[in-house]
């Protein structure tokens, strides 16, 4: 298994099986895999619990350290492993916090994010997993992180709506939603592989809509 692209991002909802996904792609690829250090977010689980005091402090402390691995990680790549996957993309702090961030505290995430983003590469493909949110929310249960089992439908449905809004349009790269419902990439090796195909499969860039 070959890939076309030099950075490839796996995106999606809460849940939505990222990077379970990467992991598995990474492997498969013989590449190198960038994973979200979401443990180290001293704020995250603070916010589950008090989302109106906490929003800001989450928010910043997910860009600064996707920012900071993002440099490390892509400025240490080398001719011989020249492929990376990652289970997110930079632009994953800005939806989230046109999501949770009041108005005048988004105004000033913003103007800090556009700094941070313009010194960083982008992914030549974004791969949106999108499966339906009985899927998603079976998929939060059995990882069993207990901060995650209380959490609203109506917040998965919002950050949903954030993905859609922003990735509606292609942005110089190739946004891929695709539907993976019926997959399951642990107990399924086909699956899997079908998923990478998409994935992996040369395009020009754009916007499309895949069923796995």
């Amino acid at each position: 298994m070959k890939s076309p692209y030099a950075y490839i991002a796996i995106e999606g909802n809460i849940g939505a099986g990222k990077t379970t996904f990467a992991k598995w792609l990474a492997g498969h690829l013989d590449c190198d895999l960038m994973l979200e250090q979401f443990q180290e977010n001293p704020f995250l689980e603070k916010f589950y619990d008090d989302p109106e005091r906490f929003a800001l402090s989450v928010e910043l402390a997910f860009v600064s350290d996707r920012y900071r691995q993002l440099r490390e990680r892509l400025g240490a790549r080398n001719l011989f492993r020249q492929v990376l996957v990652s289970d997110y993309a930079f632009v994953k702090s800005m939806i989230f916090a046109k999501a949770n961030l009041p108005a005048d505290e988004f105004k000033l995430f913003r103007t800090m994010f556009k700094l941070m983003d313009a010194q960083v590469a982008q992914p030549e493909v974004v791969a949106i997993l999108d499966p339906n949110p009985e899927k998603i929310r079976q998929q939060i249960e059995t990882r069993g992180r207990s901060y995650e089992q209380d959490m609203p439908q109506d917040y998965l449905d919002k950050i949903a709506y954030h993905y859609q809004r922003h990735y509606r349009y292609a942005r110089g790269s190739r946004i891929l939603w695709i539907d993976s419902t019926d997959i399951d990439i642990l107990n399924r090796p086909a699956d899997a592989k079908r998923l990478a195909s998409l994935v992996l499969e040369p395009r020009k860039p754009g916007v499309y809509s895949l069923k796995a």
